[in-house]
């Protein structure tokens, strides 16, 4: 926190830290409300993690079974008003992202799609995803980006009309500190540039939109019991944000909580430092195990060599992680941290087990489409035997091959009476060489952070607004129990919004 309002190296309305997808649509909705806006970004290239992710953006046309559905989803974690105000934004999401795509020529499909758990209001969504851009290529637009291909294309929406209205960006530009006023005012930023320190004054007020700490070590020390955890997308997400709000007494909320799943870890950290996430596989519902149909070809063993969880509970890609989170008090170690995942020959062939994403510049990694490559770099081992797998990693080979003789005896009667995996994911590994690779927790995002009303304003420990402190995005998401997949994008562009007109709104401080 930075106190005084003297030396001002230049002057804006409103002053946006980060150019993800929140800080994208803060800074549109801020601008067109009449303000005259700058951004800020971290990292060299903008886009932060939302430039990775499939870019679904949930939205509904039933806001009422949306907000019942959203209250269940948080479990008494997130009050009614804020939880009001997300399901009543998603019902404009599908126009706003439209209206948003005339700059590029962008095309739609509207994907039907509900909740991903049977609570009341589960059909209340669907996915507007963009799918196509005129002319538009992202391996040379975002070079420095892999992952899916739905990310990009709305990043470079948001980035066309950012640049089409003439706002102010600045790149490798980290906010150092808010500047406030009396009463904890915001009135201010200290921004790190690359031509020195700047103070810049926002007359009316800065939106926080730099995401969670994905990439902090301590702060997920602190918060959370399961360690390591690494993280897979990107290195500039450091709780930079939070840390800022928390100078000027914000609450927090949700900091236990992060979207994640397991993978593998690359042994030449410097070539790659990110967690690799296992295949994608189609979620299913609770009570809808019929629904999942795809054949997934590994289970996954402890360090005593026991099967231990369903490897595929209904989002793999949100709540996989939770079951390494174990902690054996007797022996004082995580058991399940890391895990062995296994397959045979069938399953090597069927298609890569790995899902690298990143928006890394001079960062060039892919999984190989035969699983090969990964064995030569030391990822994936290979053996005659599921025992000598299993002591090749440590792990005791005997009892390694009594959980796989279980496992096929399962596959066998397509019940997993053990730990409940639907039958249509089941599949028998029988058929040698034997392929197997250490995983650990792998987080795609946090969703914790300050503690912000329906106004996206931020609030402090007395349950008050600090004056002219906005949020938005994943910044103190809302979701605080359980995810609804695309729901942090549809926070994106929910409380980029509403950020952006309440801020630009206000009068000058």
């Amino acid at each position: 926190m930075d106190n005084g309002s003297e030396g001002f190296d230049a002057e804006y309305d409103v002053v946006v830290v980060g150019f993800g997808f929140a800080g994208g649509v803060s800074a549109i909705e801020a601008h067109d409300a009449g303000a005259k806006v700058l951004v800020v970004e971290k990292m060299p290239d903008p886009g932060g993690i939302s430039i990775c992710s499939h870019g679904a953006i949930c939205s509904t046309r039933n806001p009422d079974g949306a907000f019942t559905y959203l209250k269940a989803t948080n479990g008494g974690r997130t009050n009614d008003a804020v939880l009001r105000a997300l399901a009543d934004g998603m019902q404009d999401n599908e126009a706003h992202a439209r209206k948003l795509a005339e700059l590029t020529g962008g095309e739609f499909m509207i994907r039907e799609r509900g909740g991903n758990y049977p609570w009341p209001g589960e059909d209340s969504f669907y996915y507007t995803q963009l799918v196509d851009i005129p002319n538009f290529d992202a391996s040379q637009v975002y070079p420095q980006v892999k992952g899916r291909p739905g990310g990009p294309m709305v990043f470079y929406m948001l980035q066309r009309n950012v640049e089409d209205r003439g706002i102010d960006v600045w790149l490798n530009s980290p906010a150092k500190d808010l500047i406030t006023g009396a009463d904890k005012e915001v009135i201010g930023l200290v921004v790190e540039t690359q031509d020195g320190i700047k103070r810049v004054r926002a007359k009316k007020g800065v939106i926080l939109a730099s995401g969670g700490f994905e990439n902090n070590e301590d702060m997920k020390k602190q918060f959370w019991q399961i360690m390591p955890v690494t993280t897979a997308a990107n290195g500039g997400n450091t709780g930079d944000g939070i840390r800022m709000a928390q100078s000027l007494g914000a609450d927090l909320w949700h900091m236990w909580h992060f979207h994640g799943s397991y993978g593998f870890l690359h042994p030449d950290r410097e070539k790659y430092p990110y967690g690799i996430r296992v295949k994608r596989f189609p979620d299913w519902i609770p009570g809808k195990e019929v629904r999942a149909v795809v054949q997934a070809p590994w289970i996954m063993l402890d360090q005593d060599g026991k099967r231990f969880m369903n490897e595929f509970p209904p989002y793999v890609q949100d709540t996989g992680w939770r079951d390494l989170e174990h902690y054996d008090p007797v022996r004082q170690c995580f058991p399940r941290i890391p895990a062995l995942l296994i397959y045979d020959e069938l399953g090597r062939r069927r298609f890569p087990m790995g899902n690298p994403a990143y928006n890394e510049r001079g960062m060039d990694y892919v999984w190989s489409q035969d699983n090969l490559k990964e064995i030569e770099e030391g990822v994936i081992k290979k053996a005659d035997t599921v025992g000598e797998l299993a002591e090749a990693f440590g792990f005791d080979g005997e009892a390694a091959e009594e959980s796989m003789a279980r496992w096929n005896e399962l596959c066998a009667t397509r019940n997993d009476t053990d730990f409940g995996r639907p039958a249509g994911t089941m599949m028998k590994i029988q058929r040698p060489p034997y392929y197997g690779g250490l995983v650990w927790p792998v987080l795609s995002n946090t969703q914790g952070g300050p503690v912000h009303d329906e106004k996206q304003r931020i609030i402090d420990v007395e349950g008050k607004p600090i004056p002219r402190l906005f949020a938005a995005g994943e910044m103190g998401s809302s979701f605080g129990y359980l995810y609804l997949a695309g729901g942090n994008i549809a926070e994106c562009f929910v409380t980029g919004r509403i950020a952006g007109k309440e801020a630009a709104t206000l009068s000058n401080g």
